[in-house]
């Protein structure tokens, strides 16, 4: 499953993908891993929560960035979520059509029970119409 949190820059969607990552750590038996485009974060997060800093792994388009998440979930069996913030940066597709990718996690969700969670920085009424049914939170 792929979930979005929505909103333009500055609305709050990090501070909303932080406490959901915090709420589902306690809940969930298996592992998390959350993406950022920096370390800013680290000390917000629980320390069982796994951050990555994408910007050290040199991706340049969205092909590698999935590339890099198939890496992740083939490195541990029991990674069950992981969150994107600031998914258009991190993945390179700020000012593109991010339904291929997303598609391509949905595909990876199903394969590995791994469900996603993605701050992406646009208004509810900018995404392309395949993306409504995924919204979790829209700010």
């Amino acid at each position: 499953m792929v979930q979005l949190i929505v909103g333009n820059k500055g609305k709050g969607k990090t501070k909303q993908l932080l406490d959901k990552v915090n709420s589902e750590i306690k809940e969930i038996s298996g592992n998390i891993v959350y993406l950022d485009k920096s370390t800013k974060h680290m000390y917000e997060l629980n320390n069982r929560v796994r951050l990555i800093d994408v910007s050290q792994y040199m991706i340049e388009n969205s092909s590698e960035f999935i590339g890099l998440v198939c890496g992740i979930i083939s490195q541990d069996h029991d990674l069950q979520q992981m969150y994107f913030d600031s998914f258009l940066k991190i993945a390179c597709l700020e000012g593109q059509d991010i339904t291929a990718t997303v598609d391509k996690l949905e595909s990876l969700s199903k394969r590995f029970d791994v469900t996603f969670i993605l701050s992406v920085s646009m208004d509810e009424s900018e995404l392309p119409a395949g993306m409504k049914d995924k919204v979790l939170i829209s700010l």
